[in-house]
């Protein structure tokens, strides 16, 4: 007759053999094994840079812990891993979870409290390599590839060829141990010996998060960002100002959010910039700007009224696509005078932390031109040069600073206008906008309202009004069951199901770089935002990582529900994947 204990390890190995692949995203090559190995709460971190002795880092780490390294610009890679370190290890061993959720009613599922014979992961060795073995053929040079192997005699070894790929590397290394329920084992890992062989399929995998309709402060800015980079996303797209709000300070031209911003408290510094990119560079995440050109532009007129036209008119809905209405003048030299001000001081400051910035250009009115003194037109005849002499000299500022333009889709698809070469090109209305982009050349981004717009299906904001004579109209926003437009609501598994991909020509891939799943926050704040992004956000990352063709079953459920716990054991307020039933009872919701 078994012993106890052969009994509980037979079940124990049975259970993960069945579950090992429970890392989000998903890795591009993974091998694992069902023995345990536990990691001391002394771990230690080995780095051996390329062509360099191995060196201690107990020096960083105290400056870390000391935040001794505040305000330096170009994080070398021992100082950006060290930190990475640090925040690995404080998660796995401080917010880590006990994954009870995942195994039916009183099943034994953790290694037994009694075992002292598991090897003890002591140090975590991190090697800067040339290359890596291809994940296809030839080798991976992806800048942001990596490899982890932990044995089954407690050795754990991470190489990389930048530091990017070392900050994957420890999100990853993370999610590979689990609490146990009794505090005195420690923390474990099930899955070694284990070999994980990964690199994202796509450059820019990014969030575009408007914080100018409603309020979002700097610390919840810096909360998305560590949630960010557990899914190894790598860029925040902020969309920093709109036709409600200016939140930036901006030092050259002062008013700008001393009356721009809704009010005196929810204006963003220059230090809380300089602190939110910093934030974000040091958790691998690059930040940066998009002020909206020349439409979304109504909050400078509170500043600088002569600048803007058509400004806050009753019938809004004439001149602008929601409320207040106005944008910049196209043929004024106080305007052009003042965004080269605008530009010269934001662009400046953000091109420490960022290569990129972006300049809007979606969602042009016609009609409030016809009440510009110096246009008094509507026609896009007249409009398109003016518009390409606008850009002309916007792009001309951007890139006097060393940083990479971005524009909205409209700039290429309805103005017509001649871009750098080095511009690109963000899509967003449909998904045969990035066909018709990629079509003229230009490098382009994805991210479609069908299905990577976050703020669909919560019902719209405009309140229905006696005086409007198109009140009975049934297909308005304002009548029941008074649906906002890019309705209903985009789920997880809808996020997941977008294939970026689908029906590109071979040709036309390159100029893919990415894509950013989008929260624009006219009904979000900081008390829902988490909840709006999360787990949505972690589905898109899985597509720019490693999807793209992959259709959402069971053990993606799975995956997403573990993630998504290991997100709020670390404070992050994510709304629910799956029912605890289902993930107690493995197949059991399955039709």
């Amino acid at each position: 007759m078994p012993s106890v204990v052969l009994v509980r390890l037979i079940l124990f190995l049975q259970i993960y053999a069945s579950c090992i692949r429970a890392i989000w995203p998903e890795p591009q090559k993974y091998n694992a094994g069902s023995s345990v190995v536990r990691l001391s709460p002394d771990l230690r971190l080995e780095y051996e840079p390329l062509r360099t002795p191995l060196r201690s880092l107990q020096w960083l780490l105290s400056s870390i812990r000391e935040g001794n390294i505040a305000g330096e610009k170009q994080l070398p890679t021992s100082v950006l891993l060290t930190a990475a370190f640090e925040r690995m290890k404080h998660n796995i061993i401080h917010q880590n979870i006990v994954p009870r959720k995942f195994h039916p009613r009183g099943s034994l599922f953790e290694p037994s409290q009694n075992s002292t014979k598991h090897p003890i992961v002591n140090v975590l060795t991190v090697r800067e390599v040339n290359h890596l073995q291809s994940l296809t053929s030839g080798s991976d040079q992806s800048s942001e590839a990596y490899s982890i192997s932990v044995d089954d005699d407690g050795r754990a070894n991470i190489q990389i060829i930048s530091a990017a790929g070392g900050l994957n590397a420890l999100q990853t290394f993370s999610q590979l141990f689990f609490a146990h329920s009794d505090p005195r084992f420690g923390v474990y890992c099930p899955y070694s010996p284990l070999f994980i062989l990964d690199s994202p399929n796509f450059e820019h995998r990014g969030l575009n998060l408007d914080i100018a309709r409603n309020w979002i402060p700097p610390k919840d800015v810096m909360h998305t960002i560590e949630a960010l980079a557990a899914t190894k996303m790598n860029r925040l797209h902020l969309h920093a100002s709109d036709a409600q709000s200016w939140p930036l300070e901006v030092p050259s031209l002062p008013n700008l959010a001393l009356k721009g911003a809704y009010d005196s408290s929810q204006i963003w510094t220059v230090a809380d910039l300089e602190a939110v990119q910093y934030h974000g560079a040091l958790h691998g995440v690059e930040v940066f700007l998009e002020i909206d050109l020349p439409g979304h532009t109504t909050a400078i007129g509170e500043a600088y009224p002569d600048l803007v036209i058509a400004a806050n008119k009753e019938l809004w809905s004439e001149f602008a696509l929601q409320p207040p209405s106005g944008q910049l003048k196209l043929n004024s030299s106080n305007v052009a005078e003042f965004v080269g001000s605008l530009l010269d001081d934001l662009v400046s400051r953000s091109s420490s932390w960022s290569s990129k910035f972006h300049i809007g250009g979606d969602e042009l009115n016609l009609n409030a031109y016809t009440l510009d003194p110096t246009v008094r037109s509507s026609s896009p005849k007249i409009l398109q040069p003016l518009v390409q002499s606008f850009v002309d000299h916007v792009i001309s500022k951007v890139q006097a600073h060393g940083v990479q333009p971005i524009v909205w889709e409209e700039m290429v698809l309805e103005w017509n206008i001649t871009l750098p070469e080095n511009a690109i090109v963000q899509t967003w209305r449909s998904e045969s906008a990035l066909n018709a982009v990629l079509a003229k050349s230009h490098k382009t981004l994805f991210g479609p309202n069908s299905h990577w717009y976050l703020d669909c299906g919560f019902g719209f904001y405009v309140d229905p009004s006696l005086r409007n004579p198109d009140l009975k109209d049934p297909e308005r926003e304002t009548r029941p069951p008074y649906l906002d437009y890019c309705s209903p609501y985009k789920n997880w598994r809808h996020v997941y199901s977008y294939n970026p991909l689908k029906e590109i020509r071979d040709e036309l891939r390159h100029l893919i770089i990415g894509g950013e799943v989008h929260l624009w926050n006219e009904l979000t704040d900081s008390v829902t935002l988490d909840s709006k992004l999360w787990p949505r956000v972690a589905a898109a990352a899985e597509v720019m990582w490693s999807g793209t063709e992959k259709m959402p079953d069971e053990g993606t459920t799975r995956r997403l529900a573990e993630f998504r716990e290991r997100l709020v054991e670390r404070g992050v307020g994510a709304s629910v994947v799956q029912m605890e039933w289902c993930l107690r009872n493995k197949g059991g919701c399955t039709l």
